[in-house]
């Protein structure tokens, strides 16, 4: 347990971040499981209009710093190439 007063400080705002970056995280991925759940589905309409919405928030991630660039780049390419193999 820190006793100086901006190290109590750091620990209060990084339990904070931690928390945050956790709910985005996880919006990230429930949106690439409804995303993967429309493609088991087998519905290419619905699952290429949902698309720019998993993108948008995968993108967010990245802007927000909680994603890498690389990264997102991948999970983009790797649902992208899913939509494709539909067809």
């Amino acid at each position: 347990m820190p006793n100086i007063k901006s190290a109590k400080k750091r620990t209060i705002i990084t339990e904070k971040k931690t928390a945050q970056n956790r709910i985005i995280k996880s919006q990230v991925k429930t949106e690439i499981k409804k995303f993967l759940a429309v493609v088991a589905q087998g519905d290419k309409a619905a699952a290429t209009a949902l698309l720019p919405e998993v993108y948008a928030t995968i993108d967010g991630a990245v802007s927000k710093g909680v994603l890498k660039k690389n990264t997102a780049a991948n999970k983009k390419s790797g649902l992208t190439k899913k939509l494709n193999e539909m067809a």
